[in-house]
């Protein structure tokens, strides 16, 4: 089975492109360069080559550390976690604080059903001025 492709990582020395964009550590552009001369700044700064966006020409490549890396592949399984995943009904009911206590309870009696049918259920009060 074909080996599949991480979400973010270092690309290491492997990089299909002869013209790159390089983008430093810090966020600033360093233009565009050869595939040797941007491999020779990463064994340079003692960095990794992380590839940003490739259906761009040409593809734009970031150097990273270790550290930088880790923290966007936690950035990125934080926004898939929170994005409703295919076929997960999600349902949100959404009532003042000043709610009278019977439309309450009806709406509490709403959200056990969803919950039941494992709906996601999310609720949003707003504030009774």
């Amino acid at each position: 089975q074909p080996k599949r492709k991480a979400a973010f990582g270092s690309v290491g020395r492997r990089i299909p492109y002869r013209i790159l964009h390089v983008i430093n550590q810090d966020g600033e552009s360093l233009g565009n360069m050869h595939r040797a001369e941007a491999l020779r700044l990463m064994d340079e700064r003692g960095l990794k080559l992380v590839l940003l966006r490739e259906n761009v020409e040409p593809p734009v490549y970031r150097l990273m550390t270790g550290q930088q890396i880790h923290e966007e592949q936690l950035k990125l399984a934080e926004k898939k976690k929170a994005s409703p995943k295919p076929g997960v009904v999600q349902k949100e009911l959404s009532f003042s604080s000043a709610i009278a206590k019977n439309d309450l309870e009806t709406k509490i009696k709403q959200m056990a059903l969803w919950i039941e049918k494992k709906y996601h259920v999310k609720v949003t009060i707003r504030q009774a001025k």
